[in-house]
This record gives structure tokens, C-alpha cells and sequence, in this order.
């Protein structure tokens, strides 16, 4: 292993993955086995997880498992963690990645749609990474975590409607600010990553207008890869991020410069 290799090496650790069956989870969990991580994904659709599971698997030949969990249960998220532990034989860090968009006006948004949003977006972040980081404290372990915001934390998308998304991914900011410090002192970092307008199953069926005001607005003028989240991913979980913790890297093509 070179020194390059050796910087962004994942090698020796297990990585969770929430929302790992398919988009940016699903890259971001091969890229990490190619750089040697085992990987454990956690995901609502649970069959299409094992699926995703077993290609990364085959692909990369590290030990790659799934469990259909829903991140928004709190008893879930803990038995899931405590059976991910036992499976793997321990665990490293966490990409925290599982989410939803609304696309809705806030003067029409029902109560109800508004806080499945903000339950799965936040409060599932939270389950997450508070479980997560009480499972690393309680082996006496360091770890790190990397939360998934948004550039929608940072500004207000148009012409859709998403309040409630970007209320959600301003929190997921502020709230990975937060944990950092509380948790610094027992050697667990926390970090979050800010897409821009990637190219996943979420936004290829939008309606077409919208992209092309995207695209617009965008200096880019481009879709982003999720290919091209997963150095700024794997930074963060790697050693080379030791003394980074409490910060967002925005991956925008330059959206919220302008």
C-alpha cells in the first residue's frame, strides 16, 4: 500500500450504511469496499438492500450484509446496530445517509407530510448517529460519522417547493455541529456532506422543466455523479480527516457560490 492508498484507506474497518440499496448510498458503499471497508446496509427495502449486498460483495470481495431497518424507529436502529455488531464482528463508522423529498407547497403541506419528512430526514440522522455513537463509547472505541445535508440546508432550492426538505437538511447542519462537540471528547468525529444536484433515481423522473432550470442555475451546467461525492466520504471517514470534525463539504458544482 502506497502512501496515497494508505491516506484514504478504509482497510480493516466496517462501515454502516443507511439508505444504501440504491442512489448515492449505493455508490458510496462500493467505493468504500474498494478501498477496504466491510460494509453493513441498512435500508427500507430490505430485499433490494441484500440484492445491492451481494453485487457489492461479488464485485469487491469484502463481506458486504443488509438489514431492512427503518431509521426512524428508535428501538429498530438499536437492535439493528447490536445485531450488525455481533454479525461483523464489530463496527467502525457510519454514513448516514437515508432520506426523502417532498416536492409540495408549504401552503398545501399536510402536518402529516411534513413531519414524515422531518422524521426521516432528521430525527432519523439523529436515531442514528446518537445510537451509533452510544455503541462506539459503550466498546470504548473512536469512530467516525458522516452525515448526509444538503446545499438545500445552505439555500433555498427553485422553482420546486420543499420547505420541509430544507428546514430538515439546515437541522441535519447544525445538528452535526453540535454532536461534534459534544462527542469529540470521547474520540467520535462528525461531519456532513452538501450535494448538489446529483443524478440518482430521485431526480432522473422529475419533471423536465425543473431540471433544465437546474441545470440553468447551476455554473456546472451539469448533473454531479454520486461518484463524485464519495472522496469527500471517504475523507471524512478515513484517518486523514482526524482533526476535522464539526465541518460540511459542499459538492454543488458551484450552485451556492452564486
Amino acid at each position: 500500500m502506497n502512501a496515497l492508498e494508505k491516506m484514504f484507506s478504509l482497510e480493516g474497518k466496517t462501515v454502516i450504511v443507511t439508505g444504501g440499496a440504491q442512489g448515492i448510498g449505493k455508490v458510496a458503499a462500493t467505493r468504500m469496499a474498494e478501498v477496504g471497508a466491510d460494509i453493513v446496509i441498512f435500508d427500507m427495502q430490505e430485499e433490494k438492500a441484500k440484492e445491492t449486498a451481494a453485487q457489492i460483495a461479488e464485485a469487491t470481495g469484502k463481506k458486504v450484509i443488509a438489514y431492512g431497518v427503518d431509521v426512524t424507529d428508535p428501538a429498530q436502529v438499536k437492535a439493528a446496530i447490536e445485531k450488525a455488531d455481533a454479525d461483523m464482528g464489530g463496527l467502525d463508522h457510519l454514513f448516514n445517509n437515508a432520506g426523502i423529498v417532498l416536492h409540495k407547497s408549504a401552503y398545501d403541506v399536510e402536518p402529516s407530510e411534513w413531519a414524515k419528512v422531518i422524521d426521516v430526514n432528521l430525527n432519523g440522522e439523529y436515531y442514528m448517529a446518537s445510537e451509533f455513537a452510544r455503541y462506539l463509547k459503550g466498546k470504548g472505541k473512536k469512530g467516525a460519522i458522516c452525515n448526509t445535508a444538503s446545499m438545500s440546508g445552505h439555500i433555498v432550492n427553485w422553482p420546486q417547493e420543499q420547505a420541509s426538505y430544507n428546514a430538515s437538511k439546515a437541522a441535519v447542519i447544525h445538528m452535526t455541529k453540535s454532536l461534534a462537540v459534544e462527542y469529540c471528547k470521547d474520540g467520535i468525529r462528525v461531519n456532513c456532506i452538501s450535494p448538489g444536484y446529483m443524478y440518482t433515481e430521485l431526480t432522473c423522473h422529475v419533471n423536465q422543466d425543473w431540471q433544465d432550470r437546474w441545470m440553468d442555475l447551476t455554473p456546472y451546467g451539469r448533473y454531479g455523479k454520486p461518484e463524485e461525492l464519495c472522496g469527500a466520504i471517504i475523507y471524512l471517514l478515513s484517518e486523514s480527516a482526524s482533526f476535522t470534525s464539526g465541518a460540511d463539504i459542499v459538492v454543488d458544482g458551484c450552485f451556492t457560490c452564486v
